[in-house]
């Protein structure tokens, strides 16, 4: 793998003065008036330019007009010193009990950015409340992916000013800042539209946030958006937050390399980095000690993951790539890929579920595939997002695959995996999609039978491949008929699906009460596919005549009696566990 030369994150701090740069100027002299004879007023100009440089070399430096002590250097691993911010003492860093409130959008990313931001704020004293109007400080981890993401957070963010000038009177003034993808993506509209945010932190900027809420009490606004060639959190554990402890989400990754041309994700978490496997089996194991039952591995493209952390993960084995596949980006090599993570995470606990998302079609070589098929708390549900059936809009989307190398990836599949389900992305109304392409689309979907899926029309974001070069041509009005469409037949290829498991007996791993009815409860299948059933109590093990009721975080065995395009309906057999399959 080809090493990148890295710098270290600078930090950014907005305040609302402007610093007027000082630049000193060194007297410069032309060598055909080297011999021409100085007057005594240039002499004394010489002399004081030369008695004001060595006034500045000898005298007070920054660190003495904000705090009057030295600053003091840390030697960094790659032999670089690095300063510390000294000006901001770490007493003044402490949150004193101060009230955080998040409010969490998008993508289950973001839901273990706010884990990793809160555990970051915990250690510096701050509480957690659940409870806006208690909270002193409001916190935003947001999206970018589409347009009507981030109008939502700019509606909230009316709200919650509104709230902010009603809390001015009080001693406790509220504090709002934005988080996540928004945060990097518009950090000038997002600082200065009517002045709604006090605190802006890039996803890579979170170990900053307390000396940015500092900031924020001081009067200014502060702002950290900077993306990082390193950061992966590996050293920060996660608050987990799951219902009732029975699920977590680990991440894996960072960022994304595959600059697919409607993506904003690379401009916005920057570029590819993954999280050293050491730290991510640490983690599995505390999660798995505290009772957790079902673990998703995270990641952009979480499937690419590649740790080279330490020297003997090198070697010069090339990625491989699903058949037919290819990148934008040089194909590289050494490294623990995929397979050698989920092969060791799968080991950790043979009654824990193992997940992952989101991945790309292009990182399922066979090995993964048959580690899927072998490992009994591998789940056997695949996300495979495809975007469109057809090859001209893969092309402009720059997937790096065509209709056909992604069907013949499916058959690859269920032939290694008989009993996969499957979920997709979809997007419609792509720039220059015709009615011909869309009609492609839904022939794929018909072709290839997902139980579950996550479409969506097509949104113009800036900075993407597409917003320089294409042109969103498909009027507003076409992509929501198109979407309906989409929706429709996977609609009913979903009840399709799972109607073929009517009459078979599912392990289930539940959930907790349905929505519904405080009658009945819900779980997943393996297949990720929601199961209602019966509140009831059931053999401790199959063939006994012992029950017990159900709880969160048990595994029962469920009949399927009923199937619709959303879920499946049952009733519990008896208790079982993943060792018992």
């Amino acid at each position: 793998m080809e090493h990148l030369r890295t710098f270290k994150t600078l930090t950014l701090l907005t305040i609302s003065q402007h610093w007027m740069p000082v630049r000193c100027v060194q007297p410069r002299y032309c060598s055909d008036l080297a011999n021409t004879k100085v007057t005594p007023r240039e002499r004394r100009v010489t002399g004081t330019l030369d008695k004001f440089k060595n006034q500045l070399s000898s005298g007070p430096t920054f660190q003495d007009f904000i705090k009057g002590v030295s600053v003091p250097k840390t030697c960094a691993k790659d032999g670089q010193y690095s300063q510390k911010h000294a000006y901001l003492s770490e007493d003044l860093k402490m949150g004193n009990s101060r009230k955080v409130y998040f409010e969490t959008y998008g993508c289950q990313m973001n839901v273990n950015d706010t884990e990793i931001a809160w555990s970051i704020l915990q250690k510096k004293g701050y509480q957690r409340t659940l409870t806006l109007n208690e909270a002193d400080v409001v916190l935003l981890v947001t999206c970018s992916i589409r347009e009507k993401a981030e109008q939502t957070i700019w509606n909230r963010l009316q709200h919650l000013t509104a709230m902010k000038k009603k809390r001015l009177k009080t001693h406790t003034p509220m504090k709002i800042g934005i988080l996540g993808c928004m945060a990097e993506r518009l950090k000038t509209e997002v600082l200065e539209r009517e002045k709604l945010v006090d605190v802006l932190a890039g996803p890579d900027a979170y170990r900053d946030l307390p000396r940015l809420l500092t900031v924020a009490y001081d009067g200014h606004q502060a702002s950290n958006i900077l993306l990082s060639l390193e950061e992966t959190y590996a050293d920060i554990m996660p608050v987990h937050h799951a219902p009732q402890g029975y699920s977590a989400f680990v991440s894996i990754m960072r960022g994304c390399d595959n600059m697919c041309s409607y993506c904003i994700v690379p401009f916005t978490r920057g570029r590819e980095r993954s999280r050293p496997v050491s730290s991510i089996l640490e983690e599995i194991r505390v999660l798995s000690d505290q009772g957790v039952k079902e673990v998703t591995l995270l990641g952009q493209n979480v499937n690419s993951y590649r740790d080279m952390s330490e020297e003997h993960f090198g070697g010069s084995d090339l990625t491989k790539l699903s058949q037919g596949f290819k990148t934008v980006y040089r194909t590289k090599q050494g490294g623990l890929r995929f397979s050698d993570l989920l092969d060791r995470v799968s080991r950790i606990d043979p009654d824990m579920r193992i997940r992952f998302t989101s991945p790309h079609p292009k990182d399922f070589p066979d090995e993964v595939l048959h580690l899927i098929a072998e490992r009994g708390n591998i789940c056997k549900q695949i996300h495979l997002p495809a975007q469109s059936g057809s090859s001209q809009v893969l092309k402009a989307m720059r997937r790096g695959y065509t209709r056909e190398a992604y069907l013949d990836l499916v058959e690859n599949i269920k032939r290694i995996i008989p009993e996969v389900s499957l979920s997709s992305d979809f997007i419609s109304g792509f720039c220059g999609e015709t009615e011909d392409d869309h009609q492609q689309t839904l022939s794929l979907i018909r072709e290839v039978g997902y139980n579950l899926g996550f479409l969506f029309t097509y949104s113009m974001r800036k900075k993407t491949h597409a917003y320089h070069q294409l042109q969103d041509d498909v009027p507003a009005e076409v992509k929501r008929r198109r979407l309906e469409e989409c929706v429709s037949v996977f609609r009913e290829e979903a009840a399709r699906v799972n109607a073929a498991l009517i009459g078979n007996t599912q392990l289930v791993l539940v959930e907790g009460e349905s929505k519904r009815s405080a009658k009945d409860l819900c779980g997943r299948t393996d297949g990720n596919i929601k199961v209602i059933f019966p509140k009831e109590d059931v053999a401790v093990q199959t063939a006994e005549s012992n029950t017990a009721p159900i709880n969160t975080g048990d595994y029962v065995l469920v009949k399927i009696l009923s199937a619709n395009s959303q879920c499946l309906r049952g009733r519990a057999l008896a208790h079982s566990s993943l060792r018992d399959e």
